[in-house]
């Protein structure tokens, strides 16, 4: 979504870096591209002045200005106010109340409010351990009801069974006695949306409220709308008691603006993003976090967050048992691409990852995307059991075998097994080295680190990752791409 915002800030601080010394020209000329960069991102205008203005005098001060890295310093000065204006602390669900603990759902049609409220409940039973249950108030879209239920059995969430021609407060009190009754945690009432803001959805709205007394009304607003996100917020703030707002369609190509001026203009928080059709495609929003993939410092706890909820610990342990032995066939290869599919995929590591300029390019560009995982993976399944674990006996022959199969080329193929020979080649100096200590050591210093496993390294190469870069799934550091993925997604 920070797309083209974050090239267009990554372009002005960079010029910044790029200099020994600031003066307060250079800063005011550098805070009026952040400006512009900011309105063309569809940031409220009373939003973007009030941070232009504070970042510009303290970035002007002396201490700054006469610091050693004076443009380091900018860039942390714009982070901690981006971070201030996203609200600068992750803000949960309140639920620690007499249960059940009501949860309301309101905004407008269209905007996912029905999958929002299946994919919370999910999040809710499977991290939080809570109990819950989930009810339609939506009399009005046809087969809203029967969506919910749908999504309730798919989420294996219980749903308030239907009864037609009952009106939204009736609803509302049969699913708070039957709530009570049962013994459930939490109660996910799903409102009716409209087209647009009207006064019968407010009344509507102000009824169920009155009777369920809800701990949580959240607002869900799809961040494509843009600009008029925050207008659909503010009028929906100024009739209810909202107490958060969950951004959907995160994961799409909107602007940022939305997100931006959420908080500044409203004053409620934003709880959760949605990151995807699926189920599970749904974050607590964290406002550190996005103010680092915004600058391109990346989001690696994010990354190892989602790596640990991936990884499987018996593929991780037997493969660090044979990375201790010095030992990698074209299995355990093949099963360190499916992580990275399983975490996002090409795109989803670029996303987070800080510096990988390589592979964004790349995918910018139409070089790469997320279907070289599919193609590596059909080169590997087109080898034979022998193949696998012996890749040197890939003559010319069979290489032409293996590439028909897959439906690839000889030269994929080739770039194939020169990814993997150049992993096998890490692995032996881990063995020298000490095992899995040694590892660290070998990626997380001097030429290591992800500008080395991608080939880059020295001067035109990404700085070593924080903490040492890192295989997918490899037990104690944070995933990385493996050596020579750069030479395999380079244009035929």
């Amino acid at each position: 979504m920070f797309e083209s915002l974050s090239e267009r800030l990554g372009g002005v601080f960079d010029r910044l870096r790029g200099r020994g010394a600031l003066n307060e020209s250079d800063v005011r000329e550098a805070m009026r591209e952040v400006r512009i960069a900011l309105l063309e991102a569809d940031v409220a205008l009373p939003v973007v002045r009030t941070f232009v203005d504070k970042i510009t005098e303290q970035a002007v001060g002396q201490q700054v200005l006469r610091s050693v890295t004076p443009g380091q310093q900018v860039v942390k000065i714009v982070h901690d106010a981006l971070v201030e204006m996203l609200g600068s602390e992750a803000s949960d669900l309140n639920l620690d109340i007499t249960p059940p603990a009501i949860i309301m759902m309101v905004g407008l049609q269209g905007s996912g409010k029905t999958t929002t409220t299946a994919k919370i409940a999910k999040r809710l039973t499977e991290k939080g351990r809570k109990k819950v249950m989930m009810a339609s108030l939506d009399v009005n879209r046809p087969a809203a009801q029967e969506q919910l239920a749908i999504l309730g059995t798919q989420t294996s969430v219980t749903t308030l069974p239907i009864v037609q021609g009952q009106q939204p407060v009736d609803i509302a009190r049969r699913a708070l006695q039957s709530a009570k009754l049962q013994g459930y945690d939490a109660l996910i009432l799903d409102t009716a949306g409209r087209l647009h803001v009207d006064q019968a959805l407010m009344e509507e709205m102000k009824a169920v409220a009155a009777i369920a007394n809800p701990a949580e009304i959240l607002l869900v607003v799809d961040a494509l709308t843009g600009q008029d996100a925050v207008n659909v917020a503010t009028n929906f703030a100024e009739q209810v008691a909202l107490t958060g707002v969950v951004l959907t369609r995160m994961d799409g190509d909107a602007r940022g603006g939305a997100a931006l001026s959420m908080r500044a203009v409203t004053g409620k928080p934003i709880k959760f993003v949605g990151t995807g059709e699926k189920l599970d495609g749904i974050e607590l929003f964290q406002p550190s976090r996005v103010a680092g993939r915004i600058l391109g410092m990346g989001d690696v706890v994010s990354l190892v967050e989602r790596a640990a909820e991936t990884i499987k610990v018996e593929e991780a342990e037997a493969l660090a048992a044979r990375m201790a032995k010095g030992l990698f066939d074209m299995n355990d290869l093949r099963n360190q691409l499916r992580q990275m599919s399983r975490m996002g995929g090409l795109s989803g590591l670029a996303a987070m990852l800080p510096g990988i300029k390589q592979v964004k390019q790349a995918m910018a560009s139409g070089a790469a995307d997320d279907k070289v995982l599919v193609r590596m993976d059909a080169i590997i399944g087109s080898m034979t059991p022998k193949e696998r674990t012996r890749p040197e006996l890939l003559n010319a022959k069979r290489k032409i075998r293996v590439a028909k199969g897959s439906g690839t080329t000889v030269q994929d193929v080739n770039k194939l097994l020169k990814m993997h020979q150049e992993m096998g080649t890490v692995m032996k100096k881990m063995k020298k080295m000490g095992g899995l200590k040694g590892l660290g050591a070998l990626l997380g210093g001097g030429g290591g680190g992800l500008g080395g496993l991608l080939g880059g390294g020295g001067a035109g190469g990404m700085p070593p990752m924080p903490g040492g870069g890192g295989l997918p799934g490899l037990p104690g550091q944070p995933p990385g791409l493996p050596p020579g993925f750069q030479n395999f997604m380079k244009k035929k």
